[in-house]
């Protein structure tokens, strides 16, 4: 797709040559002098790019439409935390007052509604198929008869693990009905034989436990894939949009024309294209910052400004990376959006928040360290959530700096993009 391109082309841009290209500074004052000249250039092609804006659509859509879609979206599918009253059924055989118990008692958890109860297992698994419910309580006919003589009974629940989160829920609400049930029948018997409520409750439950959730102790499921889910989109996009600006020059061969305006200085050039894109999501980030702290009231226990500044880092370092895959592919303006894609979608296994890094494989650890979204979830977690000093996150920190200057080690390759290869279909 890359091949030399003919020395005459240049020709076509004598007009940017003479009018910005070939500007001679005055004698005196040469350094203030060429900086009015790079000054000049920058403005240049930070209008040249705005322009550029007002007539594609895809980048207001990409840079503002997008990112504002997935804050407001991903926000307001999760505003009330857990999924609760999630409808499940109970298969009760035995139809005595002990089952009806344990019915009332599942019913009870906030998470499950129990919408059916059928006298056969085949009902309940025929309106499972036809998605009626997620799961179902399973009580054999028997049961109370085995209770009441000192056997051990068996009961059964079954969740359709296609539909993840409701079948865990209610998998969980369904397990702690299930022991709670076999305590109250132990209970049952122990003072049946005469037993008082202290000496019971010492052999049921001899050590009592207490659960304090830390950082989020509503176990709100927004504050826990929210603050990741939309950071790793806007970052996708942000890659993506970097590479396709880029690319945008060799396909409409343009790049010349950049690249004389620029005064032949591929870092003057990038700098000043991608600027306003930097300026437009590093508002749109600090916009979700501010909606997810001041207005939902997600925990931030280092205070606003860190985040902010985190948020103007996350932008220049996935940047960076972004112009620094471009330049691998040497202009290939496809190749390097189809790596960025794969590189977004990937973070979002190995970021870390769903699947803890230290219980991957050595390789994946060390793949993990290259995704931008890695280090901004440990920022944030230790930040915002655990109110750690910076000092605990300076290796996250320096690694979001460095990608951010990943595009000085291509700046030779972009040399010879810009004078040698051109874009083809």
């Amino acid at each position: 797709m890359i091949r030399d391109m003919n020395d005459n082309q240049s020709k076509m841009h004598d007009g940017v040559s003479n009018s910005l290209g070939n500007q001679k500074p005055p004698l005196r004052g040469g350094l203030v002098s060429k900086f009015i000249v790079r000054r000049r250039r920058f403005i240049y092609i930070n209008r040249r790019e705005i322009k550029m804006y007002s007539k594609r659509p895809l980048f207001l859509f990409c840079m503002i439409i997008a990112p504002l879609a997935c804050i407001f979206f991903f926000t307001t599918l999760m505003m009330k935390g857990l999924p609760k009253r999630l409808p499940a059924a109970i298969v009760d055989e035995d139809n005595t007052h002990v089952t009806r118990i344990v019915c009332r008692l599942l019913n009870a958890f906030q998470e499950t509604d129990v919408k059916y109860v059928y006298h056969d297992f085949s009902e309940a698994r025929q309106a499972m198929q036809e998605r009626k419910i997620y799961a179902f309580f399973y009580l054999p006919k028997g049961l109370t008869k085995d209770c009441e003589s000192s056997r051990q009974p068996t009961i059964s629940f079954y969740t359709n693990d296609s539909y993840f989160v409701p079948a865990n829920l209610l998998f969980k609400d369904m397990k702690t009905t299930g022991a709670l049930a076999g305590l109250a029948l132990t209970r049952s018997n122990l003072w049946g034989h005469g037993l008082r409520d202290e000496n019971v409750m010492g052999q049921i439950q001899p050590i009592a436990i207490e659960t304090h959730p830390l950082k989020n102790s509503f176990l709100d499921y927004s504050v826990y894939l929210s603050n990741m889910l939309v950071p790793g989109i806007i970052i996708l996009l942000i890659m993506l949009t970097a590479t396709y600006t880029i690319g945008l020059e060799w396909k409409t061969e343009q790049q010349i024309k950049l690249y004389i305006i620029s005064g032949k200085s591929p870092a003057l050039a990038l700098a000043a294209k991608l600027l306003p894109q930097t300026v437009i999501y590093t508002t749109i980030l600090c916009f979700m910052d501010v909606w997810f702290f001041k207005y939902l009231g997600y925990p931030c226990n280092c205070g606003i400004w860190k985040m902010f500044g985190l948020s103007v880092l996350t932008v220049l370092s996935t940047q960076g990376f972004g112009i620094f895959l471009f330049g691998l592919m040497a202009g290939e303006m496809r190749l390097s959006m189809c790596i960025c894609s794969l590189w977004g979608i990937l973070s979002f296994s190995l970021g870390g928040f769903t699947f803890p890094v230290t219980a991957m494989s050595p390789y994946l650890r060390f793949l993990a360290a290259w995704f931008p979204l890695r280090h901004y979830y440990l920022i944030y977690v230790n930040l915002a959530l655990d109110n750690y000093s910076l000092q605990y996150v300076w290796g996250s920190v320096m690694t979001l700096i460095g990608f951010t200057l990943l595009p000085l080690l291509v700046l030779p390759r972009y040399h010879k993009a810009f004078k040698k290869f051109k874009y083809l279909e």
